[in-house]
């Protein structure tokens, strides 16, 4: 394991808060725990959905890609939702059910969309994961207010193509590499089922990180290290300060 997270570990510029750590293991946070977790899932499948559908596809392969995620967003949204019903629903439920087609003339598009379907089929997976949970706790599903972590590293992001498109893939691997890390350093202190879970998601969130690094160089057309070196910093400064909400990817609590 040390061997997969020791790039993520030098990427990142500072670890997870031991005072999260404690914050997170309280047995009153384990429903907020899961429930942010699992609506970190979800958001992760529409940002690469978003990022798909703005790049790389025409109007009607963005329509597979809604299509695709309408049961998961019909269940988030909707407050009379049943998780049983959800997690019943056909066998096909986590399947892209057509063929996207890359937009002319942009060089990057098979590659983007390659790496994006694979990452948003992982993540729907990881979202019903942690509602099978929830529902074996008898956790009920809960919308949240969202944390200031995504957003904070968004404002950084620039404003004019490709840069923009080069800033979010960056902000992508940080998220996945932080939720890496800190699915890493918080499993010893959970359960034993918990612990396994957590420890099964460390290989595709590793694979997440590089992916979107991996394509944000391979978009940019000179050396992203400072952009990379900027974000690094912005994000450590995230983790570190003082939050006073208790999230996934909150700061030090307060």
């Amino acid at each position: 394991m040390q061997a997969l997270l020791a790039p993520i570990q030098d990427f990142l510029q500072c670890e997870t808060p031991d005072e999260w750590i404690v914050r997170a293991t309280e047995p009153k946070q384990l429903p907020a725990l899961l429930i942010d977790h699992c609506n970190c899932e979800l958001k992760a499948a529409q940002t690469a959905m978003f990022l798909i559908r703005k790049y790389a596809i025409d109007k009607a392969s963005g329509e597979l890609l809604l299509s695709w995620a309408k049961p998961y967003e019909e269940f988030v949204y909707n407050k009379q939702r049943s998780i049983t019903e959800f997690l019943a629903r056909d066998v096909k439920k986590n399947e892209l059910l057509g063929e996207l087609t890359p937009k002319s003339g942009v060089d990057y598009s098979a590659d983007l969309i390659a790496k994006m379907v694979r990452l948003i089929k992982e993540e729907f997976h990881h979202f019903e994961q942690v509602l099978e949970i929830m529902q074996a706790r008898n956790i009920p599903y809960q919308n949240l207010t969202a944390g200031r972590y995504a957003k904070g590293m968004m404002q950084q992001v620039r404003t004019h193509e490709p840069a923009t498109l080069i800033d979010k893939l960056i902000v992508g691997a940080f998220i996945e590499a932080r939720s890496c890390e800190r699915f890493a350093k918080l499993a010893p202190y959970l359960d034993d089922g918990l612990q396994k879970f957590y420890i099964s998601l460390l290989r595709s969130e590793a694979r997440h990180y590089q992916d979107y690094l991996t394509l944000a160089q391979a978009i940019a057309a000179e050396d992203i290290s400072q952009r990379v070196a900027h974000f690094a910093q912005i994000e450590a400064q995230l983790i570190c300060a003082p939050d006073n909400e208790f999230k996934f990817h909150s700061g030090c609590p307060v």
